[in-house]
């Protein structure tokens, strides 16, 4: 994984050891990997990679995101989320593009095409109408 390779360097110039924890919330440009523990919020227009021995309880809005380790929250993302074989993923996903590999964990709702990024809600505004019409109390004529 950080084997010195140029590219993956370029891509991931934020790396999250696997010694590290934090807490709170983490913006940056361009992409990084968690390799660690990392509890809070991330907002990035770039890309985030949750390795597979990381454990991440966030929500996150990312240009991409891939999961390999175990994630709790939200994850919404303008290009695409992949789930990896080994992810674990607990939560409500929104992306334009999904890629779910055989043997990855998902529990959550899913909202995926070019709209599901689109005029999102606010985080937890996305709870289900309630079924039926609501009665009103008005006084009889």
């Amino acid at each position: 994984m950080a084997d010195g390779n140029p590219n993956q360097q370029q891509e991931f110039p934020t790396i999250l050891g696997p010694d590290a924890s934090f807490k709170g919330e983490l913006s940056f440009d361009k992409g990084m990997r968690l390799m660690g523990r990392f509890e809070g919020k991330v907002n990035t227009p770039g890309r985030l990679h949750i390795a597979k021995e990381a454990k991440m309880q966030a929500d996150v809005d990312a240009g991409a995101i891939t999961v390999e380790g175990d994630v709790h929250g939200n994850l919404s993302a303008g290009d695409r989320i992949e789930l990896k074989q080994s992810a674990r993923y607990e939560g409500d996903l929104r992306s334009s593009r999904l890629v779910v590999d055989e043997g990855a964990i998902l529990v959550g709702h899913v909202t995926v095409g070019p709209d599901a990024v689109k005029n999102r809600p606010p985080q937890g505004a996305n709870k289900p109408a309630l079924p039926g019409p609501v009665p009103q109390n008005q006084p009889v004529k």
